[in-house]
């Protein structure tokens, strides 16, 4: 059993053991709650029940602990066998135990007694043990199917300037085949990135220098059109990110921005850290009032599809909003501080 599938919780971490000791201290408390003859409970009951209980969850946790990494070369069914062997081995020392301090005469643990502590310990750790699975089939579950959302969501970003790049490296191919060569790379570069969906997150060093293969392609589209303004933090360049996340935003500062306006423009591209908290912002030249409502649909659907993308990694971690102030567009990224290496994450 691979250690991603296997189903029992690190017993060796005390949020884990704390949850089983609540856990059972539940249970006894609703036990003191069903025997009590006077009163709503009976405390004296609750007392050396919880002790007992909680010294059999504290051992059997760290048994279980140590054997671990032991457990995880077995199937599912030989390892609900042996943790159950190793709770009712645990809860009949106990129960020996207990019932040698407790009792006031020599006479033989009866049998009933024992037979009653068992049950009810294979019952409780079979219905635990359950539990666990069906968690953590839940979250293989949900991990891929946020997986084949993620994919899914990365497969439908494809630059809609592919044409316009084709044609530009045409025109270049004749005149400067040098440049032309570095416009190939580049574009092979982004086609590259976008199919690479196995990475859930990239440094952002990394789709920086996307964007900046992107900008060199528009810019021998749009000559002195355009204008890039970068303004980073290179402390930042760790930074944890989806793929393709800045990339869009600056095509879209582009699309939307730069390319309908005769005079051109300005992109500006900032990075900066506030606390806990990374931001990236992007801004371009207001729309014109005059452009096709086909283009703003265009831009609503790539930031509805980066928010998708970010609430299935992040949550409400992180946050894509936009506004316009002083005719500007600005587009803001929050993203919580979080550093990667430059190796592939598995996906």
């Amino acid at each position: 059993m691979a250690g991603n599938d296997f189903f029992v919780p690190d017993l060796c971490r005390v949020r884990a053991v704390f949850l089983l000791v609540m856990t059972s201290e539940l249970i006894v408390l609703l036990m003191s709650i069903l025997h009590a003859t006077h009163g709503w409970i009976d405390w004296h009951y609750f007392g050396l029940v919880s002790l007992f209980v909680q010294w059999t969850v504290l051992t059997s946790s760290a048994l279980i602990c140590s054997l671990r990494r032991w457990l995880q070369h077995f199937r599912t069914p030989q390892v609900v066998l042996i943790i159950s062997a190793v709770v009712l081995l645990d809860v009949a020392a106990f129960t020996f135990a207990a019932d040698g301090i407790l009792s006031a005469e020599t006479l033989p643990l009866p049998s009933h007694m024992l037979g009653r502590n068992l049950l009810a310990a294979l019952i409780i750790t079979l219905m635990v043990l359950r539990y666990f699975y069906l968690q953590n089939q839940w979250q293989q579950q949900k991990q891929a199917e946020m997986q084949s959302r993620m994919a899914a969501l990365q497969a439908r970003i494809h630059p809609h300037f592919l044409f316009n790049s084709m044609n530009t490296i045409a025109s270049l191919i004749a005149t400067r085949p040098t440049q032309a060569e570095d416009a190939v790379l580049d574009l092979s570069e982004l086609f590259r990135a976008s199919l690479r969906t196995q990475d859930r997150l990239i440094p952002l060093g990394e789709e920086l220098t996307l964007s900046q293969r992107y900008l060199a392609i528009e810019g021998l589209r749009l000559g002195e059109r355009l204008t890039v303004d970068w303004d980073l933090d290179d402390e930042l360049a760790r930074q944890a990110i989806p793929p393709l996340t800045l990339q869009p935003l600056v095509e879209n500062a582009i699309y939307h921005g730069i390319q309908p306006r005769p005079e051109g423009g300005t992109v500006r591209i900032h990075t900066y850290r506030k606390r806990h908290s990374v931001y990236i912002e992007v801004q371009n030249p207001e729309r014109p009032s005059d452009s096709d409502q086909a283009r703003h649909r265009g831009n609503q659907v790539a930031l509805a599809n980066i928010r998708a993308r970010l609430d299935a990694l992040f949550d409400e971690q992180a946050v894509l909003k936009h506004s316009v102030h002083d005719g500007r567009y600005t587009v803001t990224l929050r993203l919580p501080w979080r550093t990667i290496s430059n190796e592939p994450q598995p996906g």
